[in-house]
């Protein structure tokens, strides 16, 4: 069976998304999930499914090889990024070549980059009037979300949309294409 490790930092919507949908398929399972939040509610979620969750701090990820060794220890076919808010170090991507991917809550290469997440991203789609916004899921590499686009989702943009409205659009793409999208990448 494939082994899928998830780091997040947030809530861990997509997180739960994607554990839930791997527990009804014998091809791979979430053997655990990283956060750089010791309050991330990723963490509660976890529990609540039974897998196994672990938190770092910036020194054990940037100043040290105890994430790359941990990583590694757990063998994963694929390191997903769901809402991880922090800049992978080469050594992590050196440890494991096009086997990390992001999703990103815009049609890259378009509002992309250091400090374009959440709720920023949907507010600058609506401020410069975009008429559509979607998905990237991509590969990870040294730069943020720059990485070879893997798969694209896109959705219109309404006049009468908010920040609010189009983030749960967004939201509703992530859910159905994330875990198919990490399926793929698997067989």
């Amino acid at each position: 069976m494939k082994q899928i490790v998830i780091l997040a930092s947030g809530s861990g919507s997509n997180a739960e998304n994607i554990i839930t949908y791997f527990k009804e398929k014998p091809l791979a399972t979430v053997s655990a999930v990283l956060s750089n939040k010791h309050t991330a509610k990723v963490l509660d979620r976890c529990d609540r499914l039974e897998v196994p969750a672990f938190y770092f701090n910036k020194i054990a990820f940037t100043k040290s090889d105890a994430v790359v060794e941990a990583l590694k220890s757990l063998q994963p076919d694929l390191i997903v990024l769901a809402g991880f808010l922090w800049k992978i170090p080469s050594n992590i991507i050196e440890a494991f070549p096009n086997k990390i991917i992001n999703i990103h809550p815009a049609l890259l290469p378009k509002y992309g980059g250091k400090g374009m997440y959440g709720a920023k991203v949907h507010q600058a789609v609506k401020e410069n009037g975009e008429t559509e916004t979607g998905i990237t899921i991509h590969y990870v590499n040294e730069h943020y979300d720059e990485g070879a686009i893997i798969f694209q989702s896109k959705t219109a943009v309404e006049p009468s949309d908010n920040p609010d409205s189009i983030a749960e659009k967004v939201h509703q793409l992530e859910y159905e294409h994330f875990p198919k999208v990490i399926e793929k990448l698997l067989i």
